[in-house]
């Protein structure tokens, strides 16, 4: 078993929060990623009342708009990099077509598949299919839906994509949900609890004063500047 910086426990308490919560709490553990490490372009999410998912990344490019040009990835071998983690994992494959999601790699077949393999579910820029025969609690995020796999092929995996601006690597952490998803830096997983609780400290304190019966512009002045003083 790897050594890691965290525990499947540290991870499964991060399904607690939504995925916005968890791009707060990074917001103050690890500034300088403010503007980074998270998807930035739509999003569709197979199911939407589905709880967050967070586990490891499982990294690959595929195609689909036409056959394989010369040597690709077998498909078995991407299997068994799926299967080979000690935690849950996330796939995340980036569709290099110039048209991204002409066919569908995520279906029926694929979601039971690698949900039999340990994975919780996909973050990609392509798109899926099949969205009422989908492996219970699999989710998906996807470009769009579409009706054909086409000719979906793999190309390559274990190594760096990019899904609608989210950069990620292998093993990194991922948290998704239907807001879209973000890479947690190993580093940050354990910090993110207290972080959180931050955050949501300095956000009651104008919340409240929102939504309260004598409220005044003059009294949510007053709670931003006490809200900024919640350490």
């Amino acid at each position: 078993m790897a050594e890691r910086a965290f525990t499947r426990e540290d991870l499964e308490r991060l399904k607690e929060w939504d995925t916005p919560t968890i791009c707060n709490g990074l917001e103050v553990v690890m500034p300088e990623r403010r503007a980074i490490g998270f998807t930035v372009e739509p999003m569709v999410a197979a199911d939407r009342t589905l709880k967050p998912i967070v586990g490891l990344a499982r990294v690959g490019t595929i195609r689909a708009k036409e056959p394989p040009r010369g040597k690709v990835a077998n498909r078995l071998d991407w299997y068994d990099y799926v299967a080979a983690a000690d935690l849950p994992t996330v796939a995340v494959l980036q569709d290099i077509d110039d048209r991204p999601g002409y066919g569908a790699y995520w279906g029926e077949v694929q979601s039971t598949i690698h949900k039999a393999l340990g994975t919780l579910g996909c973050v990609t820029n392509g798109s899926f299919r099949d969205c009422d025969m989908l492996a219970p609690g699999f989710q998906l995020l996807g470009s769009r839906i579409g009706p054909s796999h086409a000719h979906v092929h793999m190309v390559d995996f274990g190594k760096p994509v990019n899904v609608c601006g989210m950069q990620a690597a292998h093993d990194d952490v991922i948290h998704a949900d239907f807001h879209g998803a973000v890479v947690i830096p190993a580093e940050a997983v354990r910090k993110l609890p207290d972080a959180i609780a931050l955050v949501a400290r300095r956000e009651k304190v104008i919340l409240d004063v929102c939504a309260a019966p004598d409220f005044t512009p003059a009294k949510l002045r007053e709670a931003i500047r006490r809200s900024g003083e919640i350490h």
